[in-house]
């Protein structure tokens, strides 16, 4: 472990950085564009870095880790629990990234190794893409509602024929959403067939996609967010990273308990949600709990509890390397 550590406060175009020698002593500091980061290090001998986790990160931290250093990524808000100044400039950060890295009392935030990066990316495109296409579709329906045009009932409105039907119109804002969607469907068609053969070369999503209600974009994308099941000691770990457990609130003895946390990863409490209406309509140990839920406290909670149970049921299947075992009735 090195004797000199560094707190990088990254932006999009500078960094200001602090280097702390052995006994926390400040050895330099100073302000530069990111790509001169390393070449401000390098004299100092400094293998320890440590920086928040933000957007702007990623080339800065793709460029050390290849040169050598030995990069830790904070979790913003616990760092701020931690090092919470009066004064929060750019200087004052850069120091308490570097002074926590040197006590260790740095809370790290998941770096994920570039295939998982890279798989991430291509399952938040997908659905990104998929969302644009949702909204023209809500523009076409807005547009019929406003000209008193009734769409058919024989056949889908964004099928085949409902597009023709669609097109017959001679409605200028229609077409225009007509051709915007035309090239989104061909890039969510491309970008599925990638992720279906990743997802057939994958024995983890494979196995994921043995649970009802877990097809095999929501399989990828549990892969993509979650990265290394590993790194989740317990499932009350994972499902705080999906932002899906309550906030406790504790004070003078009492303990309460208020909505989900939406903490962590959207994508996967998103997922969670998605995937658990589905798994609704099987009889499953999950599907039961959802309806006694539900009783007592609402479809609402029930959901969320239920989506909650789903995660769990994934990280089991992924831990254990088994496919999901129905015990309702007592069948794979």
């Amino acid at each position: 472990m090195s004797a000199v550590v560094s707190g990088l406060d990254v932006h999009k175009e500078y960094t200001y950085a602090t280097i702390l020698g052995p006994d926390g002593e400040k050895l330099a500091q100073g302000r530069m564009p990111n790509e001169e980061v390393p070449t401000f290090l390098r004299p100092y001998g400094v293998e320890r870095v440590a920086m928040e986790a933000t957007t702007s990160i990623a080339p800065l931290y793709r460029k050390l880790v290849e040169q050598g250093y030995d990069v830790t990524v904070s979790h913003p808000k616990k760092t701020r629990y931690i090092a919470e100044a009066r004064i929060k400039t750019d200087r004052v950060d850069s120091r308490a990234l570097a002074e926590l890295l040197r006590l260790n009392s740095l809370p790290e935030s998941y770096m994920p190794p570039p295939n998982i990066a890279e798989l991430r990316e291509k399952v938040r495109r997908r659905a990104f893409l998929v969302r644009q296409g949702t909204k023209l579709k809500v523009k076409i329906r807005s547009v019929l509602v406003y000209e008193g045009v009734r769409p058919p009932k024989e056949y889908g409105l964004f099928t085949r024929k409902g597009a023709e039907w669609l097109r017959s119109l001679g409605l200028e804002p229609v077409d225009t959403y007509l051709r915007l969607m035309a090239p989104l469907k061909e890039e969510i068609r491309l970008l599925s067939l990638e992720l279906r053969h990743i997802a057939s070369g994958d024995e983890e999503i494979r196995l994921l996609t043995t649970i009802p209600g877990v097809g095999y974009y929501t399989a990828v994308l549990v892969k993509a967010e979650v990265g290394d099941i590993g790194r989740f000691r317990t499932g009350d770990q994972l499902c705080s990273y999906a932002g899906i457990v309550p906030s406790t609130y504790s004070s003078g003895g009492v303990t309460r308990h208020g909505h989900i946390t939406r903490e962590g990863s959207a994508w996967l409490r998103w997922a969670m949600v998605e995937a658990v209406q589905i798994h609704l309509r099987y009889d499953t140990p999950v599907t039961r709990a959802y309806h006694r839920i539900a009783e007592r406290r609402g479809k609402g909670k029930a959901k969320v509890a239920a989506a909650r149970m789903l995660l769990l049921v994934c990280r089991s299947v992924w831990r254990n390397r088994r496919p999901y075992y129905n015990p309702v009735h007592g069948q794979a």
